[in-house]
């Protein structure tokens, strides 16, 4: 079965930091583009951060560059999203999604497959 699965989310302080996971079941996580995603009550969803090992790709949103880092076990089949300083407005549901179709879908925000979701609460 071919399933995301997330974990990590919590409540922190401002100035926190907490290390999302997305572990794939059913398919080589490491073989197609990936991504992280957020989506805060009332406002769009919104790309964190994308990442293709074939395409030699990693890429952040400006609002979490030189704060997220996004990383994978190929051996886990995991992708994680390290994130520090965390912020008020960093507060959402975030969630990994998968492309079989490479990374400009990922970047349109339109994964082929997606989990259900971590929620990241960053009090102020």
């Amino acid at each position: 079965q071919v399933q995301l699965v997330e974990s990590g989310g919590d409540l922190v302080h401002a100035g926190g930091s907490l290390r999302l996971s997305c572990a794939a079941s059913g398919f080589t996580l490491d073989d197609y583009a990936m991504g992280w995603f957020r989506q805060a009550p009332g406002k769009d969803r919104e790309g964190v951060s994308y990442f293709s090992s074939s395409e030699g790709i990693r890429d952040y949103a400006d609002s979490v560059k030189g704060r997220f880092t996004i990383s994978t076990d190929v051996a886990k089949n995991t992708v994680y999203l390290h994130m520090t300083n965390l912020k008020s407005e960093d507060t959402a549901v975030y969630f990994c999604g998968v492309s079989w179709g490479g990374l400009v879908r990922i970047e349109r925000g339109l994964p082929d497959i997606r989990g259900q979701g971590t929620q990241v609460t960053v009090s102020s």
